[in-house]
């Protein structure tokens, strides 16, 4: 019953951690240095022939290194210094969790709409989106930031959770490693269209499950049956073959409509729509957001810590 403790207390920690402190920008951050190593190599072999086999390379030569970098850290100093392995895991925990900046970023979007105006909300947006925000209507940028809550929920909280539940730190900063990859070169467009494929297939493959498990978390802890079906009948309405589950659920919950036209790095992209209720979001609608975050995010902790007290 015991013998999990030594994942159970710096999971404990970094959840905490998170929920307290969220991630200042002023803070040194370990996903910095993914970016910066994954950087380094794209300008490296990026270029010329063999695009596909040299963004494969890229991947494996970054997720591996840093697989093993975590597990020996972690070794050495459980052998060696067992305060200093609590503190180190503890730490990198908190760094791999995002629950608190992803709802703070969304919150601000929602603030500077009411309080600064349609510019500085999307402005504010271009923080956490992808699409292009200077011509997005209020309506559009509430939705947007729905969007990013949800989808962000999964690949930013539930999905390292889950990878910390199989297989500890290492597995869940190599999923760090891989999420980062897939949004540095993971792209259609040239010219990361052959270099990032493998990369971003790799990521396709880390969520499948995780996208699932928190639509299902989504709907659990809202006790949705509109969630549900929307889950089911809108699950696959999307580009990304898991975006669009806890899109789907939280459309559900909320009964309103995401996805549709938007402009990505200056192409139109016509995503299917998710729901037929366009009606008007609110600050109410974010505050529930919050909620559902927050009780998917400890139930999923709970659960891990229940299971591992158990097995």
């Amino acid at each position: 019953m015991y013998q999990h403790w030594h994942m159970i207390i710096p999971l404990l920690v970094g959840y905490l951690a998170d929920l307290v402190l969220g991630d200042p920008r002023s803070w040194p951050h370990p996903v910095r240095v993914f970016g910066y190593m994954i950087q380094k190599g794209t300008a490296l072999l990026n270029k010329g022939r063999g695009r596909f086999w040299k963004g494969l390379l890229l991947t494996v030569t970054v997720c591996a290194g840093t697989y093993f970098f975590f597990s020996l850290a972690q070794s050495a100093l459980y052998r060696i210094w067992r305060p200093g392995y609590y503190i180190f895991t503890s730490l990198f925990v908190y760094f791999a969790l995002a629950n608190r900046s992803l709802l703070r970023e969304g919150q601000a979007v929602f603030d500077a709409l009411e309080q600064q105006g349609l510019e500085a909300a999307r402005k504010r947006l271009s923080w956490i989106v992808g699409r292009e925000t200077a011509r997005l209507s209020a309506q559009q940028v509430r939705i947007a930031v729905l969007e990013s809550m949800s989808e962000n929920l999964s690949d930013g909280v539930i999905a390292p959770l889950l990878f910390y539940a199989v297989a500890g730190l290492p597995a869940m900063l190599l999923y760090k490693m891989i999420n980062t990859l897939d949004s540095m070169i993971g792209y259609r467009r040239e010219p990361y269209r052959l270099f990032g494929r493998f990369a971003a297939r790799l990521d396709d493959v880390a969520n499948f499950l995780p996208a699932r498990i928190t639509a299902f978390l989504m709907v659990l802890v809202t006790a949705s049956p509109r969630g549900a079906r929307f889950v089911y009948r809108y699950g696959t309405a999307h580009s990304s073959p898991n975006s669009g589950y806890p899109e789907a659920a939280l459309a559900g919950i909320l009964d309103c409509r995401f996805g549709g036209p938007n402009v990505y790095h200056g192409v139109m992209v016509t995503k299917p729509y998710i729901g037929t209720a366009d009606r008007a979001i609110t600050d109410k609608d974010f505050v529930y957001v919050k909620y559902i975050n927050h009780s998917v995010t400890f139930l999923t902790v709970a659960g891990i810590v229940v299971i591992w007290l158990y097995l």
